[in-house]
């Protein structure tokens, strides 16, 4: 059975799908913006981008009872492959042991003029 995962945690969706889908005991993040949910500003750079989206998954899997731990697979967009470096340092410091498998790639725009959105897909 489908069940929505929200939480006040993160940024509310700005458009027609949810923070999070369980099905199975998968659950599916959609990609988050570096939005702060309490005040609805992106912070600047490159690595507090890439913190802030995390976070907002971090907010999201604790919602749905799961952990950094329990992410199997993460999608990375940067709006400039040069941040890559950057971008996986502040990474590495969320999943410090059993890594999800990854794909990250450059896109020719993100939302709200972001550089970096992340969705996660995570299990029981």
């Amino acid at each position: 059975m489908k069940k929505i995962i929200a939480t006040n945690g993160a940024p509310a969706a700005i458009g027609p799908y949810s923070q999070a889908v369980e099905l199975n005991g998968t659950v599916y993040v959609s990609g988050q913006l570096p939005v702060n949910p309490a005040t609805g500003e992106m912070p600047q750079g490159i690595e507090a981008q890439t913190r802030r989206s995390l976070e907002n998954i971090g907010a999201i899997l604790e919602a749905a009872g799961l952990t950094y731990n329990d992410v199997i697979k993460t999608t990375v967009l940067l709006a400039n492959m040069a941040d890559f470096g950057a971008m996986n340092a502040v990474y590495a410091e969320f999943f410090t042991q059993d890594k999800p498998a990854r794909v990250c790639f450059q896109a020719a725009a993100l939302p709200k003029n972001a550089l970096v959105e992340i969705d996660a897909v995570a299990g029981r």
